[in-house]
């Protein structure tokens, strides 16, 4: 828990003589041959287009094999549990939901490299503000101003063991957070350390919306993957 997605045709033209002279009819000149300038011509506009050709289908191989890698090595998936006729609240909660954790699952793919995690979100009207349990089920309350990627940041790292396992408990009461401190540190100097306390963290727990900020929710991110690479999720 936190504090607080029809047309006339146009009369045809005569045909013209290949040289470019008066106008006649198709009857009066069988057949014309192209002059050699122009099969030369042609030939290399024909060059031009094959080679335009291969570079587009190039060009979309690899789009396709980046969209391809990039869905394959996402380490946070997420679905959202919707009620197959929804209200016009639901529907509204749900296009919030899906575009706060779209935006925060993207920035944690983006930043780190983390266990896979599979998120079922759920529109819970009930929930005061917003919740996230390490079996991977956030929910959303009806409180608009909680769907936002701050919020679906913050409710990510409880999914991932934030507040949610015994060794978040040991850790915080021993300190013993070395790469996460020492990271820590590089940010803010040899004397930061990780607070904890009613199941959170600070600095960059994102607990309320008056700490987000670009660089803050990078951290945050960096912040928890090398929490659990400390153990957090032992």
């Amino acid at each position: 828990m936190m504090y607080g997605h029809s047309a006339s045709k146009s009369p045809q033209k005569p045909h013209s003589s290949c040289n470019g002279g008066s106008t006649t009819s198709i009857m009066d000149r069988p057949s014309c041959r192209l002059k050699s300038s122009v099969r030369s011509s042609a030939s290399a506009r024909g060059r031009r287009c094959q080679q335009k050709f291969a570079a587009m289908v190039r060009l979309n191989v690899f789009a396709l094999f980046w969209v391809f890698v990039s869905l394959s090595s996402a380490t946070i998936t997420w679905t959202i549990q919707k009620a197959s006729n929804p209200t016009s609240d639901q529907a509204d909660a749900y296009t919030r939901i899906e575009s706060a954790l779209g935006l925060a699952t993207a920035r944690y793919n983006k930043l780190t490299t983390l266990p896979k995690k599979s998120i079922t979100a759920q529109y819970v009207p009930g929930v005061s503000t917003a919740d996230g349990n390490f079996n991977g089920n956030i929910r959303f309350g009806s409180n608009r101003s909680y769907m936002n990627e701050r919020t679906a940041l913050h409710e990510i790292a409880h999914t991932l063991g934030i507040g949610q396992t015994k060794a978040f408990d040991t850790r915080c009461s021993a300190n013993n957070w070395p790469s996460a401190t020492k990271l820590l540190q590089s940010w803010d100097g040899a004397s930061a350390k990780i607070n904890c306390g009613g199941g959170h963290i600070w600095p960059y727990g994102l607990n309320y919306d008056n700490e987000f900020s670009e660089t803050n929710a990078d951290r945050h991110c960096k912040l928890v993957q090398a929490m659990l690479a400390d153990g957090l999720a032992a």
